[in-house]
C-alpha cells in the first residue's frame, strides 16, 4: 500500500516539477515502507532510494526505481544528479519535519528552487483510502480484544506499570507490531493527570482506573481510553462518568464530514460545563490519527476549518478532579457525509470491577 501516485497528481496544481519526502511518515505514506531513505517524485517518475540495511525488502516497493545508496555517497548527492538530470526547478520539500541544519545541507547540495510543501501531504493524510480503514480497524480490533482482556488482570494490588506493561504483551500477542504511543494507566488521584505516567502506585478498591493505549497494525496507529471502578464508586464519581459519557456522545452527535473541529469541540464541552465541571476540561475534544497518532486535522476550539470526509479523529472529552480522581472515554470516529462510524468496539458504560 502505498500513494506515489496520489501524491504525483497533486504536484501540478502545485506549480511542483517534484517533491522529496525525507520524514519518516512521509516516507512510509509514500512507499508504504518503514526504513531510512528518501523518495523523489515527478509527475512521470518516481525513484526512491535506501541504504543497505533495507534494500533486500525495499525490492517489494510499487511504483518506483528502487536504488541503494553506497559508501561515500549521499542522497543528497544521488538527488542532486536526479534533480539535474531531469531538469527539475521547482522542488516541494518537507519543511515541518526537516531541520534548519538538513535544509542547509540540501540547499547547499541540490540545485533546484525549494518550496515548503508539507501541507501537501498532510491534506492527502487527512483523507483515509481503504487499505488505510482496514489496517486502522484491525489495529482497534487487537486494542479492543487487549482491553477484554485486561479487566481480568485489574485488581487490588496490582500496579500501574504492571498493568501498561500486560496491554503491550497482549497486543502484542495479537499482532501488534508495536504501541502506538507509551500506554497511560493511572489509579486514583493520579487519573487527574491526563498523561500520568505509569508507576509503582497499587490500585486499591474504590478507585478508578484510566487506561489510554494503543497499538499499530500494518502501519496504522489505534488509540482508545477507558476508564474502569475497582469496587463501588462514589456518587460523585458515577456522575462525573455519566457526564463525560455524555460529553462524549455529543461530540460524536455533531461530527459529520464538513464541521470544523470547534463545532465538535464545543458541542461535547457544552455537556461538560453545564455539569459544573468546565474548568477541569482542558485539553481537545479530539485529535486525527493514522501513521502517526497525532495528526491533523483536531477537534479543537482552534480548527475553524471543514473536516473532510474519511477522516479519523479520537473523540476523547475527559474530567480531572485534582487531587481526586479523572475520568476520560476514547474512541475512534471515521466521518462521514452522514455522520460519522465509531470503528471502537470496548464498552462504554461504567464497568465495576
Amino acid at each position: 500500500m502505498n500513494h506515489f501516485a496520489r501524491i504525483a497528481e497533486q504536484l501540478p496544481a502545485r506549480g511542483l516539477d517534484a517533491i522529496l519526502v525525507t520524514s519518516e511518515a512521509g516516507e512510509f505514506y509514500a512507499a508504504g515502507f518503514h526504513g531510512e531513505g528518501v523518495a523523489l517524485i515527478t509527475p512521470e517518475r518516481t525513484w526512491y532510494y535506501t541504504d543497505s540495511r533495507y534494500i533486500e525488502a525495499a525490492q517489494a516497493i510499487q511504483g518506483a526505481e528502487i536504488g541503494m545508496i553506497r559508501t561515500g555517497q549521499s542522497y543528497r548527492g544521488l538527488v542532486g544528479e536526479l534533480v539535474a538530470a531531469h531538469h527539475i526547478r521547482t522542488l516541494g520539500f518537507e519543511d515541518e519535519s526537516m531541520s534548519v541544519a538538513d535544509y542547509k545541507l540540501w540547499v547547499r547540495d541540490v540545485k533546484a528552487d525549494f518550496v515548503p510543501a508539507s501541507d501537501l501531504l498532510t491534506q492527502l493524510r487527512m483523507v483515509k483510502d481503504a487499505g488505510e480503514l482496514a489496517a486502522m480497524r484491525q489495529a482497534q480490533k487487537v486494542t479492543d480484544e487487549a482491553f477484554a482482556e485486561i479487566l481480568n488482570f485489574i485488581r487490588p494490588g496490582v500496579a500501574e506499570c504492571e498493568i501498561a506493561a500486560r496491554l503491550t504483551y497482549l497486543m502484542a500477542g495479537k499482532g501488534a507490531q508495536r504501541n502506538s504511543f507509551d500506554p497511560i494507566v493511572a489509579c486514583g488521584a493520579n487519573g487527574s493527570k491526563p498523561h500520568a505516567i505509569p508507576g509503582k502506585d497499587l490500585i486499591q478498591k474504590g478507585q478508578f482506573v484510566t487506561m489510554d493505549f494503543g497499538c499499530v497494525v500494518e502501519g496504522y496507529c489505534s488509540d482508545m481510553t477507558r476508564t474502569v471502578a475497582v469496587g463501588e464508586p462514589t456518587d460523585e464519581m458515577k456522575l462525573v462518568y455519566d457526564t463525560v459519557l455524555r460529553a462524549q456522545q455529543a461530540g460524536i452527535a455533531a461530527a459529520r464530514a464538513e464541521v470544523t473541529g470547534a463545532e465538535v469541540h464545543n458541542a461535547g464541552a457544552k455537556v461538560i460545563a453545564d455539569a459544573g465541571y468546565g474548568e477541569y476540561f482542558g485539553h481537545g475534544f479530539g485529535h486525527s490519527l493514522g501513521i502517526e497518532i497525532h495528526e491533523n486535522p483536531r477537534f479543537s476550539p482552534l480548527w475553524d476549518k471543514p473536516i473532510p470526509a474519511g477522516a479519523f479523529l479520537s473523540a476523547e472529552p475527559g474530567i480531572y478532579l485534582p487531587g481526586k480522581f479523572g475520568v476520560r472515554i476514547e474512541d475512534v470516529i471515521m466521518l462521514t457525509d452522514e455522520g460519522c462510524i465509531d470503528i471502537t468496539g470496548s464498552p462504554k458504560e461504567l464497568i465495576v470491577l
